[in-house]
């Protein structure tokens, strides 16, 4: 086996359907267009969500959602994560130090009941606490 002589599986491909090539081909004449109109014309083309002159779907129904490009921070509890309330500083590095996150977050946001009592460690800032 080499790739000069590899097939496609048999019957997995079909051949092309090759038209207006002669009556004999039986489809030649009209080459599968019909008779007269405007599809059986060259240069005809619909539009994509054309639904014969009634309402289209996408005009139809509500618009809808709405996706705002604002990144919001990522809500840690310091309540409930003891490691970030613990460390000296606090710096996105350190968080990610010891607490798992993501490579796309850049901004952090630390709630909690303690939360407010960590504001004097924080040295980034893209990190925020609750409360002043």
């Amino acid at each position: 086996m080499a790739l000069d002589n590899l097939q496609p599986a048999a019957g997995s491909s079909k051949n092309t359907k090759r038209v207006g090539r002669g009556q004999g081909s039986g489809m030649g004449k009209t080459s599968t267009r019909g008779q007269k109109g405007q599809k059986s014309r060259s240069g005809y083309k619909i539009k994509r969500n054309f639904e014969g002159g009634q309402q289209p779907l996408a005009r139809r129904l509500p618009k809808v959602g709405f996706f705002s490009r604002v990144t919001k921070p990522y809500s840690i509890n310091v309540d409930k994560v003891k490691q970030v309330a613990e460390l000296s500083e606090i710096t996105l590095e350190t968080i990610k130090s010891v607490y798992k996150l993501s490579k796309s977050v850049t901004k952090v946001k630390l709630v909690g009941s303690t939360a407010k009592d960590l504001a004097s460690k924080i040295k980034d800032e893209n990190i925020t606490t609750t409360g002043k």
